[in-house]
C-alpha cells in the first residue's frame, strides 16, 4: 500500500486551502506551475547542501510545498469544474520535469550521478506505467511499493535528516541511500505497474 491510497483523505484536508485558493482567484495551471517552482527551489537548496547541510531542510519545505500545490491544482480544478485532458497533461508534464530537478538536486550535492541516473529513471518509469495504462484504456495504475506521494515524503524526512547527520553505512549516507532506494525499488513498482497492465489487458 502507498500513500497515494490517502489521495482522497489529502483531497478533504486540502478543502480549506482549495477554498482559499479561489477566493484568490488562482487557476489549476497557476498551481501547477507554483508546484514546479517549489520543486526547482528544493533542487536548489539540495544542491547547495553538499556544502551547507542545514539547507537541506529548506529543501525539505520547498518539496512539501510542492506536494501542496500538486494537491491543489487537481482540487482547484474540481472546484472551478474546470477539469481537462489538457490540464491533466499539463500536470503530468510538470510532475515529471519536478521529480527530475529534485532527484537530480539530490545526486548532484552528493555528487553521485550514476546512482542519479538510475535513480531518476526508476522515478519517471515508475510515473510512466502508471499513465500508459491509461493510455491504453486501462484504469490509471497508482498501485506499487512507491507512488509519487511516497517519495514525496521520503525526499522531506530524508533531508531533514541529512541536515543533522553525516554517518555513512557502506559509503552511502541518508541521501544516497535514498537515491539507492529511489533507483531499486523505483524499477521494482514500475515492473509492478507494467504486470498489473498486462494482465488487465489479458
Amino acid at each position: 500500500m502507498t500513500l497515494d491510497s490517502f489521495r482522497p483523505l489529502a483531497d478533504r484536508m486540502m478543502e480549506p486551502v482549495v477554498s482559499g485558493a479561489k477566493r484568490l482567484g488562482m487557476t489549476p495551471n497557476v498551481a501547477t506551475g507554483l508546484a514546479l517552482v517549489m520543486a526547482a527551489g528544493g533542487a536548489g537548496a539540495f544542491y547547495g547542501a553538499g556544502e551547507e547541510r542545514l539547507l537541506y531542510l529548506v529543501g525539505a519545505f520547498l518539496v512539501f510545498c510542492n506536494g501542496v500545490f500538486d494537491l491543489l491544482d487537481g482540487g482547484l480544478a474540481r472546484e472551478l469544474d474546470a477539469e481537462s485532458r489538457a490540464g491533466d497533461m499539463f500536470d503530468h508534464v510538470l510532475d515529471r520535469y519536478a521529480d527530475i530537478l529534485i532527484v537530480g538536486g539530490l545526486a548532484a550535492g552528493i555528487e553521485r550521478y550514476a546512482l542519479g541516473f538510475l535513480a531518476v529513471t526508476g522515478v519517471l518509469m515508475t510515473s510512466y506505467l502508471g499513465t500508459q495504462a491509461q493510455a491504453v484504456d486501462l484504469d490509471r495504475v497508482y498501485g506499487g511499493v512507491l507512488g509519487r506521494a511516497d517519495r514525496l515524503a521520503l525526499t522531506g524526512v530524508v533531508a531533514v535528516v541529512a541536515a543533522f547527520v553525516e554517518a555513512t553505512a557502506f559509503g552511502f549516507g541518508p541521501v544516497g541511500w535514498l537515491l539507492v532506494v529511489f533507483a531499486v525499488v523505483g524499477h521494482v513498482t514500475a515492473l509492478q505497474r507494467f504486470y498489473s497492465a498486462l494482465r488487465g489487458l489479458s
